[in-house]
């Protein structure tokens, strides 16, 4: 017999609150050699508000300890009661290996976000160029999903390239909305041909050449890249070289952060045999946990916590993923943050501790 107390309507439901509740996998399906997606639902019947494009932090509790890793939504919010993530597992991958081989339905996982920037709702425009690979098609996609939803008519160019056919994600389902959206153009581009299936298209890697033949009004549209790092690079180089207007292009990128060295709180030279403090250090209050600890000058809140047994969750540890928020009951920060928080939840004394130097004593809520 079906559940009737299954279903309620959205005006019934409250938005998901990543740290009240976690994810339960529905499905899992394979869409490329090395790729699959993961749908899940709320814990407690929540409906999923977020942007297409934007990405979630994943809490992987591996055998080795928690395995923060950031994915971006392949899904759309104009189907709000789930979300999915499509990932890839590269030679060496950890996280993705591990979901590989232990999330299936009914398995449970903690989740942060969603954040990111990286919207077309974010950057309104006529006409739209996505430009992909590998599984930087996902932010497309679900922009994509969404157009289709919502504003099917919108022109669009969609330009996906993978090294072979067999490799272009989400494939089948990019011809069938070929067929639904009248202003969609679709444009594939494979580097070798393979004995599996036949090839007809386009050939090669993206070049100065080629962009025009899959997008020629490519400087008159709205850019937006994802793929690998140097992917990106080339695409950037060859628009900016063609004078496209860069104010209109965007790229999604979760870039490693530059390692900033500490200073040791006593770092001065020995006089007399006794260690001359450099700065004094500023005190924090871990609310929750109740732990005090010293932060040495240039230290962040996210590295003091760690040196004083404090878990605070971090994936990107560069004021992007927001997976480190935190609430600040007393005291001010320097916060330099890369839109990993609201204006709002800054005003209401959120921080991002990864980013964050006191320039007070300080009392988190942690």
């Amino acid at each position: 017999m079906t559940d009737l107390g299954l279903y309620r309507h959205l005006d019934q439901m409250a938005p998901w609150n990543d740290r009240l509740q976690v994810l339960e996998v529905t499905g899992v399906t394979d869409e490329a050699p090395d790729v699959k997606t993961f749908t899940f639902r709320s814990d407690n019947q929540t409906w999923f508000r977020y942007k297409p494009g934007q990405f979630v932090t994943l809490e992987l509790p591996t055998p080795d300890g928690p395995l923060m890793r950031t994915y971006t939504l392949s899904s759309s919010p104009s189907r709000p009661f789930s979300i999915a993530v499509t990932v890839k597992a590269q030679v060496g991958s950890i996280g993705t290996r591990w979901m590989f081989d232990h999330l299936a339905p009914g398995s449970h996982v903690k989740a942060y976000g969603p954040g990111g920037d990286f919207s077309l709702h974010s950057h309104p425009a006529a006409k739209y160029l996505f430009i992909s690979a590998g599984s930087g098609v996902t932010p497309m996609m679900s922009m994509l999903r969404w157009l289709n939803d919502c504003a099917p008519w919108t022109d669009v160019g969609f330009v996906n390239c993978a090294r072979r056919p067999e490799e272009i994600i989400f494939r089948k389902e990019l011809e069938l909305l070929g067929g639904h959206m009248p202003g969609l153009s679709l444009g594939f581009m494979i580097e070798e041909r393979s004995s599996r299936e036949g090839w007809y298209g386009h050939m090669g890697r993206i070049d100065a050449i080629r962009l025009p033949l899959l997008a020629p009004d490519f400087r008159e549209r709205e850019i937006f890249c994802c793929g690998p790092d140097p992917f990106m690079r080339a695409v950037r180089g060859m628009l900016e070289a063609a004078g496209f207007d860069m104010a209109k292009y965007h790229q999604e990128s979760f870039a490693a952060p530059t390692v900033e060295e500490i200073p040791a709180l006593f770092a001065a030279p020995a006089q007399d045999g006794v260690a001359v403090p450099v700065e004094a250090a500023t005190p924090i209050r871990f609310a929750l946990s109740d732990v005090d600890a010293d932060c040495v000058a240039g230290q962040t809140v996210l590295q003091t916590a760690r040196a004083s047994g404090v878990r605070i969750p971090a994936a990107c540890e560069f004021g992007l993923c927001g997976t480190c928020k935190v609430k600040k009951v007393s005291g001010s920060v320097e916060m330099s943050h890369n839109g990993g928080i609201l204006d709002h939840e800054i005003d209401d004394g959120f921080i991002l501790a990864c980013c964050s130097k006191p320039l007070s004593a300080l009392e988190i809520e942690a």
